[in-house]
């Protein structure tokens, strides 16, 4: 394991407090972001259902997007080493963000919700490792958990304010889709302001200049064989996306059409609760147990919502306990792979190490939805969530295998 000296990289003494300006701050800006784009995440399934659109076209937008990401965060974790200030390109994330959210709106074919969602996911991949690097260099190793939990907890507050304001909206307009999507821009640019006024960024010392591969290189063995279980992990961690497709899918022949939509959405909203209710729980546990035990346990529980789907019947509580697990995995799964991440790599590299990690998560999510929604649309649940549970297993395993890394 990499150690870190308490003291933050400009040298001035750590705060004793973990939940400071900057944590706050961040948490804050995540919260309006998430409040912002998941408004659109709950009604894209819908919106692009008036289009003609098929499961395999939500999962291919989802992957898409999330590839691309991808290849942006990698770009932006090892350019924003070398920087004395990072703070300046997350507030640019944000905004893009923000203003491509909202234009999916104007989207009158799947293609436009695609080049919509990407431009969003691009701004994500911008700020994403800067927003990592951040908090991690504003507290001290021993409470990695409890920032980066606080920070998936605020999250996912907006995930939950997101669908139940998709669902006041859309009623209070009449279910006409594109003046909810303009809305998004409200708490999208309350998160650009958070970052940009709250956010105090430490002074740092610049990494001196290495070559991308060189970089790679530096960073160490343990962090590479944990990049390899969390990359096989994530090549069957699908979009959350597609379990509203599936509660409106199974949902219909009891409910209706209508109805079955309706309760989808607040299927999703309960999905988000024990996300961010979790999210605090698993940064605490990630604190003090072993950070592996508690990362293996969420993708084991992935494992678990897999084997659900497929074994209970289709009814509103059996979809509620897909839903509940979906949630809690996710928290716990971000909260342990980001603490566990800042202490296998020291804080001078945490922005080439917060990209790679995001990047290989990236991928997988690339490969994840397209591969699902494919099996989906065209072998059946079985093929596709089979799939996701059995890659799920597979990759806590691997977490275990790591040993002990506190």
């Amino acid at each position: 394991m990499a150690q870190d000296d308490p003291k933050p990289e400009g040298g001035t003494v750590a705060p004793a407090r973990w939940l400071n300006a900057t944590v706050f701050g961040i948490g804050m800006a995540s919260l309006f972001s998430d409040w912002s784009h998941e408004i659109a995440t709950a009604l894209m399934p819908a919106f692009m259902a008036t289009m003609g659109a098929a499961a395999a076209w939500v999962g291919v937008i989802e992957g898409v997007s999330d590839g691309l990401s991808s290849v942006t965060k990698m770009a932006s974790g090892y350019y924003t080493d070398r920087l004395a200030r990072r703070k300046p390109i997350a507030v640019a994330g944000y905004l893009v963000t923000a203003v491509s959210t909202a234009s999916i709106g104007l989207a009158t074919s799947p293609w436009n919700v695609l080049v919509s969602r990407s431009l969003g996911w691009l701004g994500r991949g911008v700020r994403t490792p800067v927003r990592k690097a951040l908090l991690a260099a504003s507290v001290t190793p021993d409470t990695y958990g409890r920032a980066f939990g606080f920070e998936r907890m605020m999250d996912t507050a907006g995930a939950i304010l997101g669908p139940m304001t998709a669902f006041v909206l859309l009623g209070a307009f009449h279910h006409r889709f594109q003046p909810v999507f303009a809305w998004t821009l409200v708490p999208g640019f309350l998160a650009v302001a958070c970052m940009a006024f709250l956010v105090r960024e430490r002074s740092r010392a610049k990494v001196s200049y290495t070559s991308f591969r060189a970089g790679l290189r530096q960073l160490p063995g343990p962090f590479r064989r944990f990049l390899v279980a969390v990359g096989i992990f994530g090549l069957g961690d699908f979009a959350h996306t597609l379990l509203i497709l599936l509660a409106t899918q199974r949902l219909t022949p009891i409910l209706g059409a209508g109805r079955a939509a309706s309760v989808a959405v607040g299927l999703y909203v309960v999905h988000n609760v024990f996300y961010s209710g979790f999210a605090m729980v698993a940064g605490w546990l990630a604190d003090h147990f072993p950070k592996r035990y508690v990362l293996a346990g969420s993708y084991l529980l992935a494992a678990l919502m897999g084997v659900a789907i497929l074994t209970l019947q289709p009814a509103l509580w059996t979809l509620g306990l897909v839903f509940v697990a979906g949630g809690m995995y996710v928290a716990g799964m971000e909260s342990a792979e980001d603490s566990l991440c800042a202490e296998l790599v020291e804080k001078s590299r945490h922005g080439m190490a917060f990209g790679v990690l995001a990047s290989v998560n990236g991928v997988g999510d690339l490969l994840s939805s397209i591969v699902v929604g494919v099996l989906w649309s065209t072998l059946g649940t079985t093929a596709a969530f089979g799939y996701s549970a059995g890659l799920s297993v597979v990759g806590a395993v691997l977490v275990l295998a790591l040993g002990n890394t506190e």
